[in-house]
């Protein structure tokens, strides 16, 4: 049986972003989880960027290239079958990445070697006839997976839903946290103090002061949890889950004495870099929550928890094909147990902020709530309107809650729970 021909131009390309998407479809992985070994063989970072941008629009327009797909086969490929695979990877660069039709098909033909190749072919000639034909095209936006879809439906209502859908279809913008309110010669749309909002393909390391350390990228929801701090005018901070570090250069910046604590030692790496570059101070503590244990209390707490991350799908579009309620159980259950152990680490009359980058309310609403009934020594200490950023206002509970149609107009923002609490006794 003849191999392959690894010597097609981008073949290896397109055999890691099958990998890729293998990962995340069979195996539950993020594409973060499953970059290293996926893209091990591509020596050209834009080589193993192109396989990670295929993977992700794959993911993004799975329900709508799916739907191609079956029109034009008899008998229904399996949703993990190699073919179905490939003619997913085949028709997302030609619809979407605007790959000519010939290099999408000679690159996807070697991905089901020993297979049904004249099947492939087949299928992918009769959708390009249906796209020319304009019997077939692309929705819109593209559609979230069903289950999820179904549950931000329930939670949050039909508009979010939509909103979450035309969301998923744009590039998110490029968000930019500084040290100081001097955001220097860049141009973009201020939307709080700290912050600029810039076009999305603008190439952040070659931004100037980006050497200079005077800003790093942080989505302006991800920033809210630090601002409610305010000053720390030499406070101490526990940044708890700190990497890669976004939320201890803002609280480092704004005068507090950070340490900054994360069991990722690959990320706390990252973590450093960044605080090298921007002349940032922070002690860093490589450590599992649950084992560390502090010398004394501080007089904040900053815990920006493990969740499913389902907030922060316009970036990976991954997790919603790897969350759903079982996952979901999971993070409440590791939530519940860090709040319960971090708490004691908060000063009579100290503040605890705790975070989760997700839409679910299992995680943000309903797990706060439940703390409070626990830990009847914290209070909810009521977010204002004149602390967050333009158009984001605090619920009515005094917590803040961003949504796919928060910002819809100036670009969107990540889904976000954030609750301030301040602790009486």
């Amino acid at each position: 049986m003849n191999e392959p021909n690894n010597k097609i131009p981008g073949l290896a390309t397109r055999q890691s972003a099958i990998r890729l998407l293998d990962a995340v479809c069979r195996r539950g992985e993020t594409l973060d989880q499953a970059m290293p070994a996926a893209t091990g063989k591509l020596s050209h970072p834009s080589d193993k960027a192109l396989a990670h941008n295929i993977a992700a629009n794959v993911l993004r327009w799975m329900t709508a290239l799916d739907a191609m797909i079956d029109s034009a086969t008899r008998n229904r490929l399996a949703d993990d079958a190699k073919p179905r695979m490939a003619l997913r990877i085949a028709l997302a660069q030609v619809l979407i990445l605007d790959t000519p039709q010939h290099a999408a098909i000679s690159t996807a033909l070697p991905l089901v070697h020993g297979g049904p190749r004249r099947l492939v072919h087949g299928v992918f000639s009769t959708v390009m006839r249906g796209v020319e034909s304009g019997a077939l095209k692309l929705p819109e936006y593209p559609e979230i997976p069903g289950e999820t879809l179904d549950r931000w439906t329930n939670n949050w209502g039909e508009d979010v839903a939509i909103a979450a859908n035309e969301a998923w279809a744009k590039p998110a913008p490029l968000d930019l946290s500084f040290q100081s309110d001097d955001v220097g010669s860049l141009d973009g749309v201020k939307l709080a103090p700290k912050h600029l909002r810039m076009l999305p393909a603008l190439p952040v390391t070659g931004l100037a002061g980006f050497d200079e350390g005077q800003f790093w990228v942080q989505d302006l929801a991800a920033s809210i949890p630090a601002r409610l701090f305010g000053e720390g005018e030499g406070r101490t901070i526990y940044d708890l889950c700190a990497a890669p570090g976004g939320k201890t250069m803002q609280l480092a910046s704004a005068g507090w004495k950070v340490v900054s604590v994360d069991n990722n030692a690959k990320r706390m790496e990252r973590f450093q870099d960044n605080l090298k570059r921007t002349n940032l101070q922070a002690e860093e503590v490589i450590a599992d929550l649950m084992q560390w244990e502090p010398v004394e209390p501080a007089d904040a707490v900053l815990l920006d928890a493990p969740c499913s991350a389902t907030g922060i799908y316009r970036r990976h579009p991954d997790v919603l094909h790897c969350i759903g309620s079982r996952q979901i159980a999971d993070r409440v259950e590791v939530q519940r147990a860090l709040l319960d152990r971090t708490a004691p680490w908060v000063k009579p009359g100290g503040i605890l902020v705790y975070a989760v980058c997700s839409l679910e309310p299992e995680e943000g609403e309903e797990q706060i709530e439940a703390f409070l009934e626990r830990h009847d020594q914290f209070a909810i200490d009521p977010v204002t309107a004149d602390e967050l950023p333009e158009h984001i206002l605090p619920t009515d509970t005094g917590c803040v809650r961003t949504l796919p149609t928060t910002l819809a107009e100036q670009g969107h923002v990540d889904g976000f729970f954030i609750a301030r609490l301040v602790r009486k006794i």
